[in-house]
């Protein structure tokens, strides 16, 4: 393979912008087809995209065209699963959009038939690529900050009136989109929480408030509380109805604490770790010292989107290694799903998760729903720079 050949299914705000992408910004990739069920859409494409680029109206007929190496899916949050399935079924790789899907149950069906199919397999998680995160990950997984001991992410700079919501009648709806600001917002934060840190909680008690701040009927305030196997705790903490916001991941370790916040990492470095302080000192009041260590992060925010799509074309073309697997895309799902169905019960959740009560109780939501909102006349937004 000399060039990887890239078609899209769903040509919204972020498939066009994957479209423009790959038409030249992604070496050895090569953008041959997109498929999409609006009409207005495909006059876009024929607009600004080359007259090469093949079009489709139908996933079954883009699925027949083998027009393409790679199918990159930025269709709605429920059709993901079942698309990626239909494409390895047609011999083909797979780049989907985050989140992986809305339950769990269908994204690990969509795991299976991928290494069934023995196709390559990547999710659109971006935030992977930027440089913050990336050290944060070193400092971590490295041993420099020790066992840890707590996490608390605060992440509520997610401001969004209520015209944001009005702007579509599917938005924020159970049928619709499958969730809130856990599912639209936070699918990047709750991947780079488990993904930095390298925990997955064993247990979730999350209280979800919906249509608290925004006449929507799924969550638009989260407050979670899980624990880990090591004995570690956390706090997630997300809404849309605060403004100004706050993006703070704290994470309390035996050799200090780090703290991620205003784009900076910084640092709170112990000279000797709490435990082996706790067990030698005998002078009552007094604790470890410590330096406040600025952390030295290059390269802005990366490369973002076009990082992973320039990582697949590399794994495809000359084996490098993935940065964001498909099938990791079940990860942030599942603390998403665990936050929403303790919530449902008013219970803890442990994990593993219990997939067929979450789409049970997932179902019955979709079901029981009479909520009904007026759409603002088919007005797009621009959402650049919101992933």
């Amino acid at each position: 393979m000399e060039q990887v050949r890239y078609g899209i299914i769903g040509i919204g705000n972020m498939g066009s912008s994957h479209a423009l992408s790959l038409v030249d910004k992604i070496k050895g990739a090569q953008l041959t087809a997109i498929c999409d069920t609006s009409p207005a859409r495909l006059e876009w494409a024929q607009a600004h995209l080359p007259e090469s680029v093949q079009r489709f109206d139908t996933p079954e007929a883009f699925f027949a065209s083998h027009a393409m190496d790679v199918v990159l899916i930025a269709a709605p949050h429920y059709d993901h699963p079942a698309l990626a399935i239909k494409a390895f079924e047609n011999g083909y790789h797979v780049i989907v959009e985050k989140p992986a899907g809305v339950y769990t149950k269908a994204v690990r069906e969509m795991n299976e038939a991928a290494s069934e199919s023995g196709k390559l397999f990547g999710i659109m998680y971006n935030q992977r690529t930027s440089p913050l995160y990336t050290k944060l990950r070193d400092l971590v997984q490295s041993g420099e900050l020790g066992n840890i001991k707590r996490t608390n992410w605060i992440i509520t700079n997610w401001y969004r009136s209520q015209s944001y919501y009005n702007s579509g009648g599917w938005r924020a709806t159970w049928a619709g989109e499958g969730g809130g600001v856990l599912l639209n917002q936070d699918p990047h934060q709750l991947d780079l929480w488990q993904w930095t840190t390298g925990l997955m909680p064993k247990r979730v008690r999350a209280f979800c408030h919906f249509g608290k701040y925004r006449n929507i009927e799924v969550e638009d305030d989260v407050t979670a509380y899980v624990e880990y196997e090591n004995g570690a705790t956390g706090v997630f903490v997300t809404t849309v109805g605060e403004a100004p916001g706050t993006n703070r991941f704290e994470l309390s370790g035996d050799n200090g604490k780090i703290v991620v916040e205003d784009d900076k990492i910084t640092f709170w470095r112990l000279r000797v770790p709490e435990p082996q302080f706790n067990a030698e000192y005998t002078g009552g009041f007094g604790q470890p010292e410590c330096w406040k260590c600025d952390i030295p992060v290059h390269g802005g925010h990366g490369p973002q989107h076009n990082g992973i799509l320039q990582n697949f074309t590399n794994a495809l073309l000359n084996g490098e290694k993935l940065i964001a697997p498909g099938e990791e895309g079940i990860r942030g799902l599942t603390i998403s799903n665990a936050m929403h169905l303790s919530a449902w019960t008013d219970n803890w959740v442990d994990l593993p998760l219990d997939e067929d009560l979450f789409y049970d109780k997932l179902q019955e939501k979709i079901k029981n729903s009479t909520f009904r909102k007026e759409a603002a006349g088919g007005k797009v937004l621009d959402v650049s720079g919101t992933h």
